[in-house]
């Protein structure tokens, strides 16, 4: 059987055209959400598609960052594909599948790129945001409380749990403020 998997990093993007490929590619039963892919963590329409998949099925995706963006991820999911007897496809890069050597090598080497771009990507964005703290027009994310206020509402002798109610801020936030 062959089961679809399709991504998209927020709910701005459309998944209409993966699910389009994935049909088309004839898959009978598809996982599809809309979560950013830099980690597996949190992606729970892909932990049920790997939960899902059986021994002969193959498991297929539009292109690979829509499974993976780091080699250990992509990894990790194919080792566990692998281990059920679950096969794996890419639509829009061919070759890309674990039915074959060549297909393995190039499961890796586009793992790779894949990780290298969102790297990279990383990297030039450290170096705007400390070049934009040299010039004074970066300052971080603006502070969701004062601590001014949870300090003075907390010698008017509340707890840190009634503070945080009353604020509707989390208590680590409380405990930083009182520290601050």
């Amino acid at each position: 059987m062959l089961v679809g998997y399709g991504r998209v990093s927020s709910s701005g993007q459309s998944l209409d055209l993966q699910l389009e490929a994935l049909a088309q590619a004839g898959c009978e039963k598809v996982f599809a959400e809309k979560v950013s892919g830099r980690s597996t963590k949190d992606r729970t329409e892909l932990a049920d598609a790997l939960d899902w998949v059986r021994d002969g099925d193959t498991l297929v995706v539009t292109r690979l960052d829509r499974l993976a963006r780091s080699v250990a991820d992509l990894h990790q999911i194919i080792e566990r594909l692998t281990a059920k007897g679950v096969a794996f496809r890419c639509l829009n890069q061919s070759g890309v599948d674990t039915d074959s050597s060549t297909g393995r090598l190039m499961l890796a080497v586009l793992g790779a790129v894949a990780q290298f771009e969102n790297d990279i990507r990383a990297e030039r964005q450290r170096e705007g945001i400390e070049k934009a703290k040299a010039e004074g027009k970066y300052r971080g994310r603006k502070r969701t409380v004062d601590p001014g206020e949870v300090k003075a509402l907390h010698q008017n002798g509340l707890g840190p749990a009634q503070i945080a109610r009353q604020l509707g801020i989390g208590r680590a936030s409380v405990y930083r403020a009182l520290a601050a």
